[in-house]
């Protein structure tokens, strides 16, 4: 709950998305990346590629579940910042990555980098604002 209330404390943009919306939209996005990137590490598993392949989503993941626990456990927006911004990286990566050997799966990530994108400019202007 002192997350919670830091959190609406801080400046954010007229053009930020209410609170309630974040739950939905990740549940979306997390049922995608599960597919996906189940069927990357499926087919590493497999030998169909190579670990530099599916490189870029290993990092993804960890940056993704890393965002949390520290904009909101820490309250640090400029690591939190940081943080998203390397999540789109290794989304973009993980996109051109895996192209090649099933381009179904770099297109069900649209979803994610659209909002990974939106994400990326709130998180920076949050950080910007509450410097």
């Amino acid at each position: 709950m002192t997350s919670y209330n830091w959190y609406s404390q801080l400046i954010k943009p007229t053009w930020s998305p209410p609170a309630w919306l974040f739950g939905p939209v990740w549940t979306f996005l997390y049922i995608l990346i599960a597919i996906s990137f189940g069927k990357v590490f499926l087919m590493l598993w497999q030998k169909q590629i190579s670990f530099l392949i599916a490189l870029p989503f290993v990092l993804n993941l960890i940056f993704n579940f890393a965002f949390t626990p520290l904009q909101f456990g820490l309250k640090n927006n400029f690591l939190a910042a940081v943080d998203v911004l390397l999540v789109l990286i290794t989304l973009v990566w993980a996109m051109f990555s895996i192209y090649p050997h099933a381009r179904w799966i770099t297109y069900m990530q649209i979803p994610y980098l659209l909002w990974v994108s939106f994400a990326t400019v709130l998180q920076l202007t949050v950080t910007y604002l509450n410097r």
